[in-house]
């Protein structure tokens, strides 16, 4: 499930797309939707409207029948992340957002390349970044659970097959569109109130906008000028956690050393990560003991946190394996 902290690895295995920081001198085009053939949106939009259906629904054979010979090798690993999609689409009635189509064909090997998706009037462009792509005619195509309680967003990765097979499944990627009854937009502006604020609620501000950025993205390869408006905001936040770690706390007689912080939604709660060293305490309950007091000395160095998410995952460290020990909502945080 495509779940923003570690979890958040898209599923476009063999494609290898991702967001990459420099890229190879290479002929592409990109045709939004208004733009794109009738033979083309209408090809794009049924292909798309299976896969949404079929990912909702759960059928499996319909997906690997539909899967990309080239990505046949990841097959589990796409199902899984299907099978745990579930509670994002929920409740919802799939939609179809957005459609791009990615013509690559000049490329004489696999390559760095991106993408300017622009409207009619020039006045909005998107931009596709990927890495390593085969040469090829590929497609993005975007839907969102509309209604559903996660308002689960879903995102595929076609590649043409050929005239016989058409549009087959490169990769997918699932994310929640809203979490604690908030879509990314609260999160930005909740972001922006507390920045106003003051280096009080730096923390506090930073990670609101990280959860307004992961809610906001449908993807991790595409940007946007409301996404770049966004990391922007962010990077202007004085006293941020970007430079802070490791971190040690002391928290009375104790110190406790702090490797690093990161969004966790694995519970579908806007939850923040704690990676912490742990003294190498064996016993489970002394373990909810000791992340316990961790999590009680964060919130006191940073108290912002407190009023910004839903809780605290803690993550213990020891001879480097991390391993999680609870989450608590910040309510059962002394």
């Amino acid at each position: 499930m495509r779940l923003c902290s570690k979890r958040c690895a898209a599923l476009a295995v063999a494609l290898a797309l991702a967001a990459a920081p420099s890229f190879l001198q290479a002929t592409t085009s990109c045709t939004t939707q208004a733009a794109l053939l009738p033979q083309d949106r209408d090809a794009l939009t049924a292909a798309g409207g299976r896969l949404a259906l079929a990912v909702q629904q759960q059928n499996f054979t319909a997906l690997k029948a539909a899967l990309l010979p080239a990505v046949s090798g990841d097959w589990e690993g796409i199902r899984q992340a299907v099978d745990n999609s579930a509670p994002l689409l929920q409740g919802g009635q799939m939609q179809l957002q957005s459609l791009y189509l990615l013509d690559a064909t000049s490329l004489t090997a696999p390559a760095d390349a991106q993408f300017f998706c622009s409207n009619a009037s020039g006045s909005l462009t998107v931009t596709l970044a990927m890495r390593a792509l085969p040469p090829g005619r590929y497609a993005v195509v975007l839907a969102n659970a509309v209604g559903g309680t996660y308002a689960g967003q879903l995102s595929f990765i076609l590649a043409w097959d050929g005239p016989a097979n058409g549009w087959r499944l490169g990769g997918l990627t699932l994310r929640p569109g809203t979490l604690d009854g908030h879509d990314g937009v609260w999160w930005w502006s909740r972001a922006r109130e507390l920045a106003k604020e003051g280096q009080s609620q730096s923390w506090g501000a930073w990670y609101a906008y990280e959860m307004a950025r992961a809610l906001l993205l449908p993807v991790d390869f595409l940007t946007s000028p409301n996404s770049e408006k966004l990391l922007a905001e962010q990077a202007a936040i004085k006293g941020s956690p970007q430079e802070a770690f490791p971190l040690t706390l002391a928290d009375g007689p104790r110190t406790w050393k702090i490797d690093a912080m990161h969004l966790d939604i694995s519970l579908l709660h806007a939850d923040l990560g704690v990676v912490y060293e742990s003294t190498g305490v064996t016993d489970p309950a002394a373990q909810r003991t000791e992340a316990t007091a961790v999590l009680s000395a964060v919130l006191k160095a940073q108290p912002s946190l407190r009023t910004s998410l839903h809780g605290l995952w803690a993550h213990a460290v020891k001879d480097s394996k991390s391993t999680p020990i609870l989450e608590l909502p910040m309510t059962q945080i002394p």
